[in-house]
């Protein structure tokens, strides 16, 4: 299977939005990478639903929404009926996971699990059969353009044989601190996507660095 290429928005140029948008809908991209965050659950606040129903109309690649909030299960509804494809929660942020991964399931979604660089991955266990997708974070989440932490490599080597030996179809995801320089490795050790912001957004022509990743 080719690998996914899900461009974080969190790193666009946002007094563009639509431009930024546009060309990433014409590109090979597979997905838009949407990190909604409050303050709370991390310490920094991006951007909420009136963007998202915005970047909705503006394409129609898949959402790929990463919820890095509190009490996730308050807003599950709202972000179904704005139109995205994939919603991921953290394990760290919620004790009701299997009502969210049942209620997105329920509206024909893909549901998805993120886990933080110090959760272990043993504690996916109970729910690595109910999730189409586990989001491996590279970085503390909160903040985009943050350096990769390196046992991410063996993180998701230890995710990998956890998805084979349980006989799972979930998919993983690796988001935060993608670039050049790691995306052979994370591939090869079992990455299916990857998110990928400055490395993207920064780069004079977006088309070459989601192509260089593919």
């Amino acid at each position: 299977m080719s690998i996914k290429i899900s461009p974080s928005i969190l790193a666009a140029d946002f007094a563009n939005l639509s431009e930024e948008c546009s060309k990433i809908d014409k590109s090979n991209a597979d997905w838009f990478h949407l990190d909604i965050m409050d303050g709370l659950f991390v310490p920094n606040i991006s951007f909420g639903m009136p963007v998202v129903r915005t970047i909705r109309q503006l394409t129609k690649k898949p959402l790929d929404v990463h919820l890095m909030i509190v009490q996730p299960e308050k807003y599950i509804t709202e972000f179904i009926n704005l139109g995205s494809n994939i919603i991921t929660v953290h394990i760290e942020a919620t004790n009701n996971l299997n009502q969210i991964i049942n209620k997105i399931h329920e509206s024909s979604l893909k549901s998805g699990i993120a886990i933080n660089p110090q959760t272990p991955i043993s504690d996916l266990k109970e729910y690595i059969n109910k999730v189409d997708l586990i989001c491996l974070m590279g970085v503390n989440p909160g903040f985009a353009g943050q350096k990769f932490i390196e046992s991410t490599h063996e993180r998701l080597q230890e995710l990998k044989h956890l998805i084979i030996s349980s006989g799972s179809s979930a998919l993983i995801e690796v988001d935060g601190g993608v670039n050049k320089e790691n995306y052979q490795q994370l591939k090869s050790n079992g990455a299916d996507v990857l998110v990928a912001g400055s490395y993207i957004f920064n780069s004079p022509n977006y088309n070459i660095a989601i192509d260089n990743l593919k």
